[in-house]
């Protein structure tokens, strides 16, 4: 090996050489840390690269951390970051309480950072509160007017309910559960129009809030609208399904009729028919009679003018009703 090619061997070794020492060792890190009076040992720095954690999201939370006068160790953050935490986000939070005099220690932070809420979030939105608007809530007076009614809820995070507290969609099916209540035990829709602040005081008296993550400081009814007369269009239901009923039983009696006629009907041809063969026995049992001498010549006459004389009489009512009609 030639004298060039020994010193590019040792060139490349060199340069190996330090990029993995400033790889394991970021002195950049470590002197940023020691000029801000955070001392982390040049060893705790390798365990953090052995252990496949990023020296500078510790290192970077560990000083904005001593800054503002908070005290954390250095194991902590990165059994936070380890656990899949969000090791800037916590520290984030931990300032802002520490400044707004909000309660919030390091372990209640990381809880409320993996059990997948955002502690930056929460604690803002404990400083600022959040307004969140409800959808259009439709609900019916006693008098059966319906009104659809909007409303504003200005919550606050509540920091010890976040770990186990209901979230915003519980709110405001809580709210909307409340103004259907309130507007349902009015007697009138008007009554409802020229007090809507009752709805938000009877909504805010039945304690919504309890067992979530937030804190209802006011619900304000941002809008009510007139809908349907529900009341109205269920006496014209009802009133429908009456006539339907009706309807049907008169039905039902004009088909029994009609049974009943033609049950008579055939009694009637029945009777007749049996008339008819009573007739045709008649000319049999006169000849039986003529034979054994039960009945007469005289006698026959006489059965004959009274069979015209009956005849002549159908004929003359017949004839009378006719000119009646």
């Amino acid at each position: 090996m030639t004298g060039i090619g020994m010193y590019l061997v040792i060139a490349v070794a060199i340069v190996l050489f330090l990029w993995v020492f400033f790889y394991f060792i970021p002195l950049g890190l470590w002197f940023s840390a020691v000029f801000a009076k955070v001392y982390v040992s040049i060893w705790q720095l390798v365990g953090m690269r052995i252990r496949k954690v990023p020296p500078a999201i510790i290192l970077n939370s560990l000083v904005s951390a001593t800054k503002a006068g908070l005290k954390l160790a250095t194991d902590e953050l990165e059994a936070h970051y380890l656990a899949g935490g969000n090791v800037k986000q916590v520290v984030n939070a931990l300032i802002s309480a520490d400044k707004a005099n909000i309660p919030l220690d390091f372990k209640s932070g990381t809880a409320i950072d993996l059990a997948g809420r955002n502690v930056l979030e929460a604690v803002q939105m404990s400083v600022n509160p959040k307004v969140i608007n409800t959808p259009a809530v439709s609900a019916v007076a006693k008098d059966g007017i319906q009104l659809i009614c909007k409303a504003r809820v200005t919550v606050r995070a509540n920091i010890r309910q976040l770990v186990g507290g209901a979230g915003e969609e519980t709110v405001l099916a809580r709210v909307g559960e409340g103004i259907v209540s309130s507007i349902g035990s009015a007697v009138s829709h008007k009554e409802v129009l020229e007090n809507p602040d009752n709805i938000s005081k009877v909504v805010l008296s039945k304690g919504l809030d309890a067992g979530t993550a937030f804190e209802i400081l006011s619900i304000d009814i941002a809008d009510i609208d007139i809908g349907k007369n529900i009341g109205a269009v269920l006496q014209m239901d009802q009133a429908n399904a009456d006539k339907n009923i009706a309807q049907a039983k008169a039905e039902e009696k004009r088909a029994m009729a009609v049974a009943l006629e033609q049950e008579m009907k055939a009694k009637a041809q029945e009777a007749r028919a049996k008339v008819i063969e009573a007739e045709v026995q008649i000319p049999l049992a006169m000849a039986e009679a003529f034979r054994t001498g039960n009945l007469g010549i005289m006698d026959y006459y006489r059965f004959k003018n009274i069979e015209a004389d009956t005849s002549m009489r159908d004929s003359i009512s017949k004839s009378e009703g006719q000119q009646k009609k």
